[in-house]
C-alpha cells in the first residue's frame, strides 16, 4: 500500500470516529453503479458521504473499468467474479456505443429500432451480471450481515432494486433519462404532458408548433407502447425466480424512496414533479483551480482575445483526417488560442494558436477568465459546467442524449449547433465567431448561469441531504405518491370514466325510453278520444 493510500486511510477513520462520537448518524451505503460518465456522477455523490463519514461500498463486477489504479480509494470497493473479462467488457461497450453513434445518421424508424437492440443486448448482460451477484452466495451473506442503511443505484442499470429487496434496504435512484423517459414515468410514475414536454431524443423544445406537437405525440406513442428499453420479459421471470413470488422490474424500481434526477430549470423545460423527486442537476460542478503551469502560460498568451476549448467528451478522442483538417483549419482563422482535446494525427492545417492535448482539466479551463467559448458534444456534464461558468457554446451533438442537450441549449439562446459530419470549415468559423462577439449568447448563458447559483441549497447539498434523510427515517414513504398501487386503467381514470360514461348512457336509455313511452301514451290517448 503507497503512502498517499495510507493517509487516505487514517483521514477517513478520523472523520468516521468523528461523526460516530459527535453525532451518531453515520451510515452505511451500498452502491450499484453504471459505468463511464454515469459513474462520473455518481462518485461525486459518493465521494461526498465519504467527507461526511459515511461508509460506502461500492459493488464491481471483476470487468468493470471504475477504479483507476493512479488515484487513492476514498470509498470500498467490493468485487465480484463474473465470466466476462474486462477486455471482453470493453470491448461490448465500445462496440454499442460506435454502433449507436452510425446508428443517428439512419432514418428515424431504423435508427430507433437499432437503438432498441442495442438496449436489448445491454439488457442482457445486466441480467448476466446481476444474476452472479446475487448467486454469490459469500457475497450476499456479506452483504446481509454488514446492514446497510440504503442502496444507491443509477436507475439505468437494473439489479439495484432487486439488492434492496433481498437485503430489506431502502434505495434511492441517481438517473439522468431514459429513452422516452419510460422508467421515470413507469416506475417513478412521473408525469410527461405530451402537449408541452418534448419526449427525450426527440430533439424537441418546450414550445412547439401543432405539427411538431403531433411528432412529440407520435414519439410518446412508440416509447410508451412499443420501444423496451429492457427485455422485461426476461428480467420479470429473473427477479420472481430469485425472489420465489411473482413480481415485475417495473414493481421492484417502483420501489425506489427517492429518485435524484440529475437536471435542473437551467437546463431543462419545466414539468411535473413529485415530492419523492429532487433535481439535482449540475451536482458535480465547482469553482476552477489554478491550471497547470505549461497551460496557464499558454492561455495567458492568448491576451485580451481570450480562449476556446473543445472537447468530445471522454468516449470520443478522435476522428477522420478529413475532419480533423476542417476543424484545424476554422481555428486556424480565429485571433483566440484554442486548446483541443485530441489524441489522433496532428492535422496538416494545424495552426500556432492551437494545441493539442490527451487530457485537459475541463471544469478548471471553462471557468478561466480568459474562455469565450466552448465546443462541445453535447453532454451532460460538460454543458452544465459551461452553464456554471457561464461559457456559451457550439454544439456538436453524436448520439444519445447530446442532440437532445444541445436543443435545450440553441432553445434557451446558449448555443448554436453544427454537424460535426457535414459542416464546413465556414460554417465552424461562422459560429464560433457568433457566439464569442454577438452578446447574445453571453447574455443568455449568463442567465442560465445565474439561475444555476441562485439556489437555497447547492445540486450536491439537496442530493446528500435527501440520502441521508432516507437513512435517518428508514425510507421516505410519506413522499411515495399512491399512484404506484393503482393499475394503469385506475391511474389513467379510465375505471371511472366508463363507470360514468355507462351511467350517463343508462340515464339517457331510461329517459329515452321514459319519453317514448309517454308519447305512444299520448298518441294512444289521442287516438282514443277520437274515435268517442
Amino acid at each position: 500500500m503507497n503512502t498517499m493510500s495510507v493517509k487516505w486511510l487514517s483521514l477517513l477513520q478520523l472523520v468516521q470516529l468523528t461523526c460516530y462520537f459527535n453525532s451518531g448518524s453515520c451510515g452505511k451505503v451500498l452502491v450499484w453503479p453504471v459505468e463511464f460518465s454515469h459513474w462520473m456522477n455518481m462518485k461525486t455523490i459518493l465521494d461526498e458521504l465519504v467527507t461526511r463519514g459515511h461508509e460506502v461500498t461500492v459493488l464491481e463486477s471483476s470487468a468493470s473499468t471504475l477504479i483507476d489504479p493512479n488515484k487513492p480509494l476514498a470509498m470500498k470497493f467490493e468485487t465480484f467474479p463474473i465470466s466476462l473479462t474486462k477486455e471482453d467488457f470493453q470491448n461490448v461497450a465500445k462496440i454499442l456505443i460506435e454502433t449507436w453513434m452510425l446508428a443517428v445518421k439512419d432514418y428515424f424508424w431504423i435508427h430507433l429500432s437499432r437503438m432498441q437492440q442495442l438496449f436489448e443486448e445491454f439488457s442482457d448482460i445486466g441480467i448476466k451480471i446481476c444474476s452472479e451477484v446475487v448467486s454469490n452466495k459469500k457475497l450476499m451473506t456479506k452483504l446481509q450481515e454488514s446492514r446497510f442503511d440504503v442502496i444507491l443505484a443509477d436507475a439505468v442499470g437494473p439489479c439495484g432494486e432487486l439488492l434492496a429487496e433481498v437485503l430489506k434496504v431502502p434505495l434511492v435512484y441517481s438517473l439522468y433519462f431514459s429513452p422516452g423517459y419510460l422508467v421515470e414515468k413507469r416506475s417513478g410514475r412521473l408525469s410527461f404532458p405530451p402537449s408541452y414536454v418534448p419526449v427525450m431524443l426527440s430533439e424537441l423544445s418546450d414550445h412547439m408548433t401543432f405539427m411538431e406537437r403531433v411528432k412529440n405525440m407520435i414519439y410518446v406513442l412508440y416509447f410508451d407502447y412499443w420501444f423496451q428499453m429492457y427485455n422485461e420479459k426476461k428480467w420479470n421471470q429473473f427477479y420472481s425466480e430469485v425472489l420465489g413470488r411473482p413480481t415485475t422490474l417495473v414493481e421492484l424500481m417502483g420501489k425506489a424512496e427517492m429518485w435524484l434526477i440529475r437536471n435542473y430549470w437551467d437546463f431543462s423545460f419545466p414539468r411535473p414533479r413529485l415530492p419523492n423527486v429532487e433535481f439535482v442537476g449540475g451536482l458535480h460542478c465547482k469553482p476552477a483551480k489554478p491550471l497547470p503551469k505549461e497551460m496557464e502560460e499558454f492561455v495567458q498568451s492568448s491576451g485580451e482575445h481570450g480562449i476556446v476549448v473543445f472537447s468530445l467528451g471522454s468516449m470520443v478522442s478522435n476522428m477522420s483526417e478529413e475532419r480533423a483538417n476542417v476543424i484545424a483549419s476554422a481555428f486556424a482563422q480565429i485571433p483566440q488560442k484554442v486548446l483541443w482535446r485530441y489524441d489522433g494525427k496532428k492535422p496538416d492545417t494545424l495552426g500556432p494558436n492551437t494545441r493539442l492535448y490527451k487530457w485537459i482539466p475541463q471544469n478548471d479551463v471553462l471557468g478561466h477568465p480568459k474562455t469565450k467559448a466552448f465546443i462541445t458534444h453535447g453532454g451532460s456534464n460538460g454543458i452544465y459546467e459551461a452553464i456554471y461558468h457561464g461559457i456559451p457554446m457550439v454544439g456538436l451533438p453524436l448520439f444519445a442524449d447530446q442532440p437532445h442537450n444541445v436543443v435545450h441549449m440553441t432553445a434557451k439562446g446558449a448555443a448554436i449547433r453544427l454537424d460535426l459530419e457535414t459542416m464546413s470549415t465556414e460554417d465552424l468559423l461562422n459560429a464560433l465567431k457568433e457566439v464569442i462577439n454577438n452578446p447574445f449568447y453571453k447574455e443568455n448563458v449568463m442567465r442560465l448561469s445565474a439561475i444555476q447559483h441562485d439556489q437555497p441549497m447547492k445540486p450536491l447539498d439537496r442530493a446528500i441531504f435527501w440520502i441521508e434523510f432516507v437513512m435517518r427515517n428508514r425510507g421516505a414513504k410519506h413522499l411515495r405518491p399512491a399512484a404506484h398501487d393503482l393499475t394503469w386503467f385506475q391511474y389513467h381514470s379510465l375505471d371511472v370514466i366508463g363507470f360514468l360514461l355507462a351511467c350517463v348512457a343508462t340515464a339517457v336509455f331510461v329517459i329515452t325510453k321514459c319519453c317514448l313511452f309517454c308519447c305512444r301514451k299520448c298518441a294512444s290517448i289521442g287516438k282514443k278520444g277520437k274515435r268517442d
